[in-house]
């Protein structure tokens, strides 16, 4: 309904309201999670993706949509829809200097938010601190499918790690190509 509201009837502040009306639902979503989680003491899959779609709405996810929207509004109403600063924020994205600086901020933040997540599922798991160094410094159960062979005391908690593990190596591989990429090609 949103974009029906926004881009084909081109009423932008009626497509607000759905915009809101799915924040509602999301934030409906998460207390539902927290209540689960106070009945029933344990973290279940619906929960880390509420918890991490709530995450990247509040992080990656505003500039995200602020290019899906300005994409639409190029590919469904041509230049009519775009204004002045439109455009400049678009070639602004084009500049090789300003994609590393971005790739670079949003890969650390990925980083610092991995790392914590992955030390909060260690201390949920009883680990202490030096328990989490061996595991560390020998990485050979990444190769287990069996999360009683891994630091997590959950099966959600391995598969929540290897899957963003995965997810960040990816994120890794992409941030570098823009980060290292030859500014004279450009």
């Amino acid at each position: 309904m949103f974009g029906f509201t926004r881009y084909v009837l081109n009423q932008r502040r009626s497509s607000i309201s759905f915009i809101i009306l799915f924040i509602g639902f999301v934030l409906f979503e998460a207390i539902l999670a927290r209540i689960v989680y106070r009945e029933t003491g344990e973290i279940s899959s619906f929960q880390i993706i509420v918890t991490i779609f709530v995450l990247y709405a509040l992080t990656f996810g505003y500039n995200d949509f602020k290019k899906f929207d300005r994409w639409m509004r190029k590919k469904i109403g041509g230049n009519q829809l775009l204004t002045a600063k439109d455009y400049e924020e678009m070639e602004k994205q084009k500049d090789p200097s300003y994609q590393a600086k971005y790739y670079r901020l949003t890969w650390f933040a990925h980083l610092v938010v991995f790392f914590t997540v992955q030390v909060i599922f260690f201390k949920l798991s009883g680990l202490d601190f030096n328990e989490s160094i061996r595991y560390i410094s020998d990485p050979s159960w990444l190769n287990s499918e069996d999360y009683r062979d891994t630091p997590y005391s959950q099966q959600t908690f391995h598969t929540v790690s290897m899957i963003w593990g995965i997810i960040f190596v990816v994120d890794t591989i992409v941030a570098s190509t823009y980060v290292f990429q030859r500014k004279d090609n450009c």
